[in-house]
């Protein structure tokens, strides 16, 4: 008989390939999740690139006159000498609606045969 016919090597090899098998599963889910892992790296990279480029144009605009200008005044709400300011006011108290108080058992069987 030959020895690798044999049943023990043959179960000894069936064991090997199963475990070559899992191994390749395991390798393939990650796979899958540095897949995922990388497209959200992409997403968030684009991002950041957008908001490099305004963060860019914001500077590139704060080195003009014009540009540090309208950031103060929309910051803290300047005008320039001749200009008029409108300031509203909200109003500070409540308004409030008197709740409705509830009869409890008495009143409702007194409402519901009036």
């Amino acid at each position: 008989m030959d020895i690798l016919q044999s049943r023990p090597v043959l179960l000894v090899l069936s064991i090997m390939v199963l475990i070559f098998a899992w191994s390749v599963f395991g390798f393939l889910g990650k796979m899958q999740t540095t897949r995922e892992n990388r497209q959200m790296a992409e997403s968030q990279l684009i991002e950041l690139e957008k908001a490099k480029e305004k963060l860019s144009s914001d500077i590139a605009k704060l080195k003009t006159d014009e540009g540090v200008e309208e950031s103060i005044r929309t910051k803290f709400g300047l005008a320039k000498e001749g200009e008029g300011v409108i300031i509203i006011v909200g109003d500070n108290q409540k308004q409030t609606t008197p709740a409705e108080e509830s009869g409890g058992f008495w009143t409702f069987w007194a409402d519901l045969f009036r």
